[in-house]
């Protein structure tokens, strides 16, 4: 990383670099993007431009890396892994800095969220390759057949931009520990903990050229990635749209891919849930990470008995949420991402008002902020009623912090609106009625369904989405055996 000085502000502006084979690289280009602080939309860090022949020279420093750390024993791989998520830990409190920063988001929440997490990521993974086992059959009294599961060779690993590290660091730990080498792309949004991660790899003794970091936009690094056909297995998290191009460019080159894709997920409501309970787990769910979070409720269905008193408590909590400089402690939200995701969140609750929609709460830029924030990519939390579930903004993703309400009358109503999506992300459902969750939970079209909480996650379970949210499953066992290749070995008994 070099440190230039801005000569127009005065301010250090830093240049990070590709990370490959083990050393630090400028991209082939020697161009650089802008990378803007959200908090001030000041542009602070330059970003490489990178293109395929940056993807080539990271292709070729896994190649050579692949054999032996195939190979490596999994109590060695494990070692390293370990040793990675205790300097992460180790830094914790800079790469919670760091991701403030370049984020927006607020350092409690990158404290006490993003970087744990990522930490625990790469522990659960280093020590799942531990506890691994063989599928067996026997076949009458003729032959046993076992299973083999050997890694794939290259994976391609894109994240996005709204948990940076949290989910880059949930793609690379499968893929190394199971032997595979790695071409990652961070979101050229985020990159800086991304980069932070590489120093840290090079400093646990991570063999050069097993996980390769090449920063640039998607349609450049990322499409070079996806075309390249010694690049066998991509996994993306991203926007539906990439997601669906990324698998009109692979399928044909019979990749294998894993696609964790949008969102618009349902958070229900019924009258016997406790309110005390369910109401700030709402607020919660709306407006964690200014609701750029892909698992956010972003359509609160209330049953009608209790909308009214719910809804005025809903709106008090969400008012007195504050909008803030991410950096200062008491901030429960932080700035948006980028202008550009600023804009799309306007335009969403414009809609709203053309849809016939009122805002009871926020639906627009914060009057008040500190001095260094007044050109930051802030919006208040937004609360909207009056909308059918049909709508525009009902139905397409908005990924910022924009709730709508919506009352409903019975149990096969609701279920019918929640599912009405393109969308099966996840979904929250709160009663007291077990045999309702147990119902609901089945007819409701989504991979992840939470009753009576909401972001209550456990990295071994499957995680994913259906319809237009996803292809394939991660995490735990469907991440392991993502990243690896089955082959059955049938060995005859003899008479």
């Amino acid at each position: 990383m070099s440190v230039s000085r801005d000569k127009e502000n005065g301010q250090d502006k830093i240049k990070i670099q590709n990370y490959i084979g083990g050393g630090f690289e400028e991209p082939v280009s020697r161009e650089y993007l802008p990378n803007f602080n959200p908090s001030t939309g000041f542009d602070y860090s330059g970003v490489p431009d990178s293109d395929e022949r940056d993807v080539e020279k990271a292709i070729e420093a896994a190649k050579s890396a692949f054999p032996v750390w195939s190979r490596t024993p999994a109590a060695e791989r494990s070692r390293v892994l370990l040793r990675i998520a205790e300097l992460i830990e180790a830094s914790a409190e800079r790469l919670a800095r760091a991701e403030c920063i370049d984020n927006g988001k607020p350092l409690t929440l990158a404290r006490n969220m993003d970087i744990p997490r990522a930490a625990s990521n790469i522990r659960f993974f280093a020590t799942a390759i531990l506890h691994s086992h063989s599928e067996l059959h026997q076949t009458d009294s003729t032959a046993l057949n076992y299973t083999l599961r050997n890694p794939r060779g290259i994976a391609g690993l894109i994240s996005p931009w709204n948990l940076p590290l949290y989910l880059f660091t949930w793609k690379v730990a499968p893929a190394l520990a199971t032997g595979n080498v790695a071409v990652a792309k961070p979101s050229e949004v985020t990159p800086m903990t991304a980069f932070l991660f590489t120093e840290i790899c090079r400093e646990a003794g991570l063999p050069d050229g097993v996980l390769n970091v090449v920063h640039g936009l998607g349609g450049k690094a990322g499409a070079a990635m996806v075309n390249h056909p010694e690049i066998t297995t991509i996994s993306f998290t991203g926007g539906t749209k990439t997601g669906a191009e990324i698998a009109r460019v692979a399928s044909p080159l019979f990749k294998k891919l894993s696609l964790e894709m949008g969102g618009k997920n349902p958070n229900i409501v019924f009258a016997d849930a406790d309110l005390d309970e369910v109401v700030p787990a709402s607020v919660k769910a709306a407006f964690s990470n200014q609701g750029q979070i892909c698992l956010c409720g972003s359509r609160l269905f209330v049953e009608e008995k209790i909308y009214p008193e719910f809804l005025d408590r809903f709106l008090a909590l969400s008012r007195n949420l504050k909008v803030g400089d991410p950096l200062a402690e008491e901030t429960d939200q932080g700035a948006l991402v980028s202008r550009e995701q600023l804009e799309k969140v306007e335009y969403y609750v414009n809609l709203a008002r053309e849809e016939g929609g009122q805002i009871l709460c926020g639906g627009k830029r914060p009057e008040s902020l500190p001095e260094r924030c007044q050109d930051g990519y802030f919006f208040e939390p937004t609360v909207i009623v009056g909308l059918s579930s049909g709508c525009r903004v009902n139905q397409e993703e908005i990924f910022g912090p924009v709730v709508s309400l919506i009352p409903f009358s019975d149990e096969q109503e609701v279920v019918a609106a929640a599912n009405s999506t393109p969308y099966g992300l996840s979904a929250s459902i709160w009663t007291k009625d077990i045999s309702r969750a147990h119902r609901v939970a089945d007819e409701i079209q989504c991979g992840t369904v939470w009753v009576n909480c909401w972001l209550l996650r456990d990295l071994r379970v499957p995680f994913g989405g259906m319809k237009s949210s996803g292809v394939g499953r991660e995490g735990g066992e469907e991440a392991l055996r993502f990243f690896t290749e089955p082959k059955n070995v049938c060995i005859q008994i003899p008479r």
